[in-house]
């Protein structure tokens, strides 16, 4: 193979990392036609194809979502040694792009990224999205990781890497001062209207094996995917809800709300994904290897 042309590895980099093929045109300021031809060339000098149409989206093949792992190495590493000539230093800043669920605990998130707050020399980016759209982004190597509540398979020849952080007590919980008592569950919970994760979850599907197994029919008052929405319901309600204390953690430490009962064998599990072989920022790799060891705010 000739010696690769990097003007052409560059526009394929700006196609694989941006939204579309008329959004990377515009920023690179040329025509839709000259950018196809420039990866068109590109794939003639590498013998394969790095992208397939679906529709109207482009998606990287196999090879090209190997061939973007450089691509991001090397122009990441360019920018910064432009700003080493230009300005005599290397850059201070590092940035961390963490992207999360949109309906994950706001606690737990906070509790995640308070150690980056401190650092400095480091910058956070967030990132709330669904999951789909969120594992699309770490594809393109648009986030470095992406926080999530449910374990990440494997996707045709995506490899991600996935970590469990994080394992958070689920609890019955309720305003303060109601008459109940961890050892008479179900019974005397029985007058109470509850507050529920939705019926997708995992959390619920286990608060449901665990009252059937107990011949207990909570009656629902609501139900929710978003834990900030939980939050504020079990907060102005009323009613008893089931969720990860980590959840209202602020409201138990004020006393607006109370732990009545730690619900045995569930559990709320946080994963940390990334993309296999990806270069990590310093600082999140060294968060990612600790709370390997030691978990946040782990069952107790």
């Amino acid at each position: 193979m000739s010696r690769l042309n990097y003007r052409h590895l560059f526009y394929f980099w700006k196609v694989a990392t941006g939204d579309s093929l008329t959004a990377a045109a515009e920023s690179l300021h040329i025509s839709q036609s000259a950018l196809s031809t420039q990866i068109r060339q590109l794939e003639d000098q590498v013998g394969q194809s790095l992208f397939e149409r679906s529709g109207r989206r482009l998606l990287l093949t196999p090879t090209g979502r190997q061939v973007l792992q450089y691509a991001q190495e090397i122009f990441t590493r360019g920018e910064a040694l432009e700003a080493l000539l230009r300005d005599g230093v290397e850059p201070e800043v590092e940035t961390l792009r963490i992207g999360a669920l949109s309906t994950m605990s706001r606690n737990f998130l906070e509790a995640f990224v308070a150690p980056f707050l401190t650092m400095p020399g480091t910058r956070i980016s967030l990132h709330a999205n669904d999951s789909e759209d969120l594992l699309d982004a770490l594809g393109r190597y648009r986030l470095d990781v992406v926080l999530t509540t449910s374990a990440v398979s494997q996707s045709g020849d995506r490899r991600w890497q996935t970590q469990l952080i994080a394992r958070q007590p689920v609890s019955i919980i309720g305003p303060a001062g109601l008459d109940l008592h961890d050892e008479d569950f179900p019974d005397g919970f029985l007058q109470y209207r509850w507050l529920l994760p939705g019926p997708d979850t995992d959390i619920r599907a286990a608060f449901d094996a665990y009252c059937g197994s107990r011949h207990f029919e909570p009656d629902i008052q609501a139900e929710a995917n978003d834990m900030a929405m939980l939050r504020l319901l079990a907060r102005d309600s009323g009613a008893l809800a089931v969720l990860p204390r980590v959840v209202v953690r602020d409201e138990l430490d004020s006393g607006v709300l109370e732990e009545y009962r730690v619900l045995p064998m569930i559990d709320e599990h946080f994963y940390a994904v990334t993309a296999k072989g990806a270069r990590l920022p310093t600082a999140l790799a060294e968060r990612l290897a600790s709370l390997q060891e030691s978990g946040l705010d782990s069952r107790r």
